[in-house]
């Protein structure tokens, strides 16, 4: 299957234009985008002359929401500390704490001209004291806005869930009550609110695994009202994933990451349709839908498995002991090991990334491992899910190093470009540019 053909099939799937990212990820939170991106640039004016940037727009606060585009606009959102410079510690560490960041934000949706970088409006959604702590490495503002060209939705936790017109027009607001996600093995750690809102046909889809009062939701886009609800704790005591919606196999269905199962939910009922038990106690990748399998992957604790799941499973589809297949799934890697990072299928081969930058291809039919590589020195982290588009896979560090990878089933750097800021957060693909949102800007990449 061609790259356009791809690109148009899981657009149209998704009422979308083949330029439009709408969400987390792109159409479906599969990471493929549009046209042919640059393979070298520089970012970093302190690293030589700066090349391949279109653009470069100052964003205030601190935030890991990644940028979307419809049509001529981007948006993204964005925590501003009253205090000014918010702390944030990347890098390779283990720990637990909250970071010391508890006063007053101004939460901030920002539309700009997606050929320009200008800005077109921007509206306070909240402002005030957060009501969680966070993790040293996440934000106030850590989830990614969801459009479907009619509205633009932004879920930010504890302090709440809000609808826009495209024009920045407030339409309605919930609160859905506080929202802390914390590891299972310790719950007096706050590491604050990391899942991102679900926008497919008229209805917002919402994932809620924190502390307690764990549920995922349904609303109807239009105004707000709740559809359907169900309880999540005895299925997550835990996610920082989003909700995956897959149309295939005749059905719609939502599929949510956690731990100790993963579950799929009715689309229109929220009726359970299958489980399997999960591996990483810590999840947080989005499932979706590729080349007819859905694919999932955790890590953290004793597994760090990816999955990929035949759609039109039912009941529980655990996995034997030892056993790679069931029922329901098709292949799975025990050893994956993508913690923080969603893969990417891309034209027949499966991309991961681990947090040390272990960088594996695999069949994505069969599983079989193409290879394994390690992308840097290993001495920084990654945070920011791989993408893909023109025959290449673009894996950024926490340091703002973007490798770039040749498609393919050997391995082939092409490229290191520097962003000069770190990059926590996934870029967005549109008409052949890429666009990041780093620590301080967002950043129009392209020919």
């Amino acid at each position: 299957m061609s790259r356009m053909l791809f690109s148009m099939l899981v657009a149209i799937a998704f009422g979308v234009g083949a330029a439009d990212w709408p969400s987390y990820r792109g159409p479906g939170a599969n990471g493929v985008g549009d046209g042919s991106p640059p393979v070298a640039w520089n970012a970093d004016a302190s690293a030589g002359e700066v090349r391949n940037v279109l653009w470069k727009m100052a964003i205030p606060g601190l935030s890991h929401s990644s940028p979307i585009v419809w049509g001529s606009r981007l948006y993204v959102t964005t925590a501003v500390s009253a205090k000014g410079n918010a702390p944030l510690k990347i890098g390779l560490y283990g720990a637990g704490d909250s970071a010391d960041d508890v006063g007053e934000q101004s939460w901030v949706v920002y539309c700009l001209d997606k050929r320009t970088g200008k800005e077109v409006w921007k509206q306070t959604a909240h402002r005030g004291a957060p009501k969680v702590k966070r993790h040293t490495k996440a934000t106030h503002d850590n989830t990614t806005l969801a459009t479907d060209g009619k509205r633009l939705v932004t879920f930010l936790g504890s302090e709440g869930l809000y609808a826009y017109s495209m024009d920045g027009k407030l339409l309605w607001k919930k609160d859905l009550g506080v929202m802390d996600m914390t590891p299972f093995d310790d719950r007096t750690l706050s590491w604050g609110f990391a899942s991102s809102p679900t926008l497919f046909e008229d209805t917002v889809l919402v994932q809620n695994d924190s502390k307690k009062d764990s549920f995922a939701a349904a609303f109807d886009a239009k105004d707000g009202r709740e559809l359907w609800r169900v309880p999540r704790g005895e299925v997550s005591v835990g996610s920082w994933g989003s909700p995956g919606v897959i149309r295939a196999a005749g059905r719609t269905q939502v599929v949510l990451n956690g731990y100790p199962w993963i579950v799929s939910y009715d689309f229109k009922t929220g009726k359970e349709l299958w489980r399997m038990r999960s591996g990483g106690d810590v999840p947080v990748p989005t499932p979706f839908l590729a080349d007819g399998l859905i694919y999932v992957a955790n890590a953290h604790g004793r597994k760090a498995p990816l999955y990929a799941i035949r759609p039109d499973a039912s009941g529980d589809i655990s996995l034997a002991e030892g056993a790679t297949t069931s029922s329901g799934v098709v292949w799975a890697q025990e050893r994956n090991g993508s913690y923080l990072q969603t893969p990417v299928v891309y034209e027949g081969i499966a991309y991961a990334s681990t947090s040390q930058g272990i960088f594996k291809a695999y069949d994505a039919k069969t599983g079989e491992k193409y290879y394994e590589r390690r992308l840097g020195e290993g001495t920084t982290g990654f945070t920011s899910s791989p993408v893909a588009a023109g025959g290449h896979v673009y894996v950024t560090s926490e340091e703002g190093e973007t490798y770039v990878v040749k498609h393919g089933r050997t391995f082939e750097q092409a490229a290191k470009n520097a962003m000069g800021e770190t990059v926590l957060s996934t870029p967005a693909i549109s008409e052949g540019v890429l666009y990041f949102h780093t620590r301080g800007h967002v950043v129009a990449v392209g020919r």
